[in-house]
């Protein structure tokens, strides 16, 4: 008698789509599956979640997928038949009970995820390594920048201890295979999971992955086969180059192992500030003060550059913030030094703070030649009062004043009011 299970195919009717489960496209190639199913792995693994069935549930079903979609003749039978390809134990694994992960290898996934091989380990690369990169940094001055520079930097730099030539022994002795990795600079530590047995492999402790011992250490380098010491290095410093750019000193960086070469020198240049300039990329920007003068009838002004000062000439009736371009004044390209930008000169009209008398009373002949600002501005802050019908009534007594004391002579208000009336 049948038992009230579910039929084996209702099992694999209400399994969701594969490419739905790892959430990529049906024509997703290897590279696509493999990172899908990397962050599910990661997100779901029972190991990370223990006791939660959901998160295992979901793990399994990730793993299903990955499993036959990664595999080209199963994907090829699921896209044709779907999971029917697959019942009965037909060719996948997958019968009523489930999916068999016998046979597939997830190592190159969790071994990056979790850092254990599914029962295979990583070999030691004992070929020539290439030394590591020395960081340094040197401070230059805005037109050192702007023109490129010439420095010498101290730094401390390893070098190949003389004594035991790199090896890290003592004269007349030679480093020993480590017995706890067998000179394999890994050791293996079993361990199970969700798979079964699992193999995590780490970094020997003894020999720290060298698979060497030193029993008897040099004293010239204590073991490290590298000495220290102060040098002086010459770095040129292209025009052109920007505040936090690197020059990158090829070989002057740390010593290589077993042969290797040596890493490189990096050198972060910093700029200092201008007090006159600033700059943006390739553009210099600089604000030049003119006179109300020289704005509204023009003239010729000096404006200094990073080459040196040029004579420009402000066109009559320049407006206050008006910004002028001096062509080719700028940086320097990196790549081209005879491509440069430009400099930007906004023209600021300065307003005087002290004022001569003879200068504020040209000023106010100016202002009732020019349509009488200051009288306007009088007239409209003053309360309102009848007209008198007299034009000598309507004087104040300090015009009344002002108009008999200047009878008869002219002053230079008077000389001013007539240039500008003929």
């Amino acid at each position: 008698m049948r038992g009230k299970g579910k039929d084996p195919r209702e099992t694999m009717a209400e399994k969701r789509d594969f490419y739905e489960v790892l959430g990529v496209d049906k024509n997703a190639d290897n590279a696509a599956l493999k990172k899908a199913f990397r962050e599910m792995a990661k997100k779901y693994h029972p190991d990370t979640h223990p006791g939660d069935k959901e998160a295992e549930e979901k793990f399994k079903e990730a793993s299903e997928a990955y499993a036959i979609l990664s595999d080209p003749e199963k994907r090829q039978q699921y896209d044709q038949f779907g999971m029917a390809a697959f019942e009965n134990g037909g060719g996948g694994g997958a019968g009523a009970g489930g999916f068999d992960f016998g046979g597939m290898d997830f190592s190159d996934i969790f071994g990056d995820l979790f850092g254990f091989g599914g029962g295979r380990t990583r070999q030691t690369y004992n070929g020539p390594m290439q030394g590591e990169d020395v960081r340094t940094s040197v401070r230059i001055t805005f037109e050192e920048a702007i023109f490129g520079v010439d420095k010498e930097i101290t730094i401390s730099q390893k070098d190949e201890c003389t004594s035991c030539h790199g090896t890290g022994a003592k004269a007349g002795t030679t480093p020993e295979t480590c017995p706890k990795c067998n000179g394999k600079g890994q050791v293996v530590y079993t361990s199970q999971s969700f798979f079964g047995t699992v193999q995590n492999v780490t970094t020997c402790p003894d020999c720290h992955g060298t698979g060497k011992i030193i029993k008897h250490k040099c004293p010239d380098c204590s073991g490290t086969g590298f000495t220290s010491s102060k040098k002086k290095i010459a770095v040129s410093i292209p025009a052109g180059i920007d505040n936090g750019q690197m020059v990158r000193l090829r070989g002057k960086g740390e010593p290589g192992t077993r042969g290797g070469g040596r890493g490189d020198l990096l050198v972060q240049v910093i700029v200092g500030t201008s007090p006159k300039f600033a700059r943006q990329d390739m553009d210099i920007f600089y604000q030049q003060d003119i006179s109300f003068a020289q704005a509204a009838l023009g003239s010729e002004v000096r404006i200094p550059t990073v080459d040196g000062d040029v004579i420009y000439t402000v066109r009559p009736g320049t407006q206050p913030g008006t910004r002028v371009r001096l062509k080719g004044k700028g940086v320097p390209s990196l790549r081209n030094k005879n491509v440069r930008g430009d400099q930007y000169v906004t023209l600021n009209v300065a307003v005087p703070t002290r004022l001569s008398d003879e200068a504020k009373e040209a000023l106010r002949a100016y202002d009732l030649a020019a349509g009488d600002s200051l009288g306007k501005a009088e007239r409209d802050a003053a309360p309102a009062e009848k007209e008198s019908t007299s034009s000598e009534a309507g004087k104040t007594a300090g015009e009344k004043n002002s108009s008999e004391n200047h009878k008869g002579k002219k002053t230079i208000f008077d000389k001013i009011k007539e240039n500008f009336t003929e």
